[in-house]
């Protein structure tokens, strides 16, 4: 690894999710997961291009985690 890489690490923290996003031509799904690697959400949710990223963005991981 080089310095660069060792940097992007490093700057993950314990208060980090880390979000996957699958762009499609038609649907889209995201992923979440903590700064372990740990999945958050328990399989992909999907999300419209408009009004998805607000979607995104109010989803709550902890409660879904749970179910």
């Amino acid at each position: 690894m080089n310095s660069t890489q060792n940097k992007k690490i490093e700057q993950v923290k314990e208060t980090t999710m880390i979000v996957g996003i699958d762009i499609g031509s038609e649907k889209h799904y995201f992923r979440a997961f903590n700064w372990r690697g740990i999945e958050l959400t328990r399989k992909p949710v999907a999300f419209k291009l408009y009004g998805g990223i607000q979607q995104l963005l109010q989803y709550d991981c902890g409660t879904d985690a749970e179910k």
